[in-house]
């Protein structure tokens, strides 16, 4: 969806190694803490979980930075859901309703992602398009 103009974009380049020792050292305590349930489910069901779930914090934090605010107390790791289309399988972002009340302030009319992985990295981009006033300008804080 491209409704309007850019109003921010954000980029995340995660090393799959990292979020693995995250993982081992912190187990279900960190997934809970920064994974829904179907992302869990999701990543789990992989051969190798730990690149999948490396992807999805990417796009959290470039979702957030497009935001401009980072993970922060504007929006949190589980306001940002990583979901995959049935048909093509095409990752797309669900905001919770917090998340979505800070877009519609926002004039955030669409979220635009890419996500990719490596067996080393995954990255992820984010584009918000609208016509509102926010987005990630010179690191302005919409807090």
């Amino acid at each position: 969806m491209n409704d309007g103009r850019v109003l921010g974009a954000g980029l995340d380049l995660v090393e799959n190694a990292r979020m693995d020792a995250m993982m081992r050292r912190w187990g279900r305590r960190f997934r809970d803490r920064v994974f829904t349930p179907d992302e869990q489910r999701y990543c789990d069901a992989k051969a190798v979980p730990h690149r999948h779930y490396a992807g999805r914090w990417a796009v959290k934090e470039a979702v957030s930075k497009a935001f401009g605010t980072g993970i922060s107390t504007a929006i949190a790791w589980l306001d940002i859901e990583v979901v995959n289309d049935s048909g093509s399988g095409a990752p797309s972002v669900r905001l919770s309703s917090r998340a979505r009340r800070l877009a519609e302030r926002c004039g955030v009319a669409g979220i635009l992602i890419s996500l990719s992985h490596t067996r080393e990295y995954a990255v992820a981009q984010a584009i918000l398009t609208g016509s509102g006033p926010c987005g990630r300008r010179g690191g302005e804080n919409l807090s």
